[in-house]
């Protein structure tokens, strides 16, 4: 794998990066909702002032990756919905018909962002996706460090993330080796436990990590 660039998110990368996420991540929540609302969803990244993106391409230009984040969580996700929010609700019909579980999944994926832990602050890590072909060689570890680093460019300088408790060990695992913290779990409001990672910018986020990870 060679990486040519590690460029913030644009329109064009958009249904590649929706792809992506289906490949990386199949049975989770958001590609369950199908590929026209992960494209909603990653086009709201794309211009939006205070959100933080990173993409890395092959030197055939495909894709390899994605972060995406923002330094003000509290706003951002809420001018998401107000900006594509009609959109992301129709690009759910058609997944929510065959799957009628779709629906409560996709009003609890709106209301998972008040069930952040209270001591929770910073920017907000949303979510990093890696080619399952590109694994390994420390390429995530590089997108997240670049994602790191862009937000302390922003002024900001502790950062958060939650993920799955209980079965999502690969994922957990990975953000431990690459320096982020646990700081505490807590369930949501529908009983799903969440671990909460974080990040300050007295940490030295990637070294000495190990390089089989994501």
């Amino acid at each position: 794998m060679t990486t040519v660039d590690l460029a913030p998110l644009t329109g064009h990368d958009v249904p590649a990066a929706a792809d992506l996420h289906l490949r990386a991540f199949p049975r989770f929540f958001l590609s369950r909702l199908g590929a026209p609302f992960l494209r909603e969803f990653y086009a709201g990244f794309v211009d939006d002032p205070d959100a933080v993106t990173v993409v890395s391409r092959g030197a055939d230009g495909r894709l390899l990756g994605v972060v995406v984040g923002t330094v003000t969580p509290d706003g951002f996700f809420g001018r998401l919905l107000r900006r594509r929010g009609h959109r992301m609700a129709v690009a759910a019909v058609r997944p929510a018909l065959r799957d009628p579980r779709a629906v409560g999944r996709l009003v609890r994926g709106i209301a998972y962002r008040g069930d952040v832990p209270v001591a929770a602050r910073g920017a907000l890590l949303s979510s990093i996706c890696v080619d399952p072909a590109a694994a390994g060689g420390g390429h995530g570890r590089q997108l997240i460090d670049t994602w790191w680093r862009r937000v302390r460019e922003r002024g900001v300088y502790d950062a958060y993330l939650s993920t799955d408790a209980d079965d999502n060990d690969r994922v957990n695992a990975f953000y431990r080796r690459a320096g982020w913290t646990l700081v505490g779990d807590y369930a949501t409001r529908e009983g799903r436990r969440m671990n909460c990672y974080a990040v300050s910018v007295g940490s030295t986020v990637g070294s000495g990590t190990r390089r089989n990870d994501l």
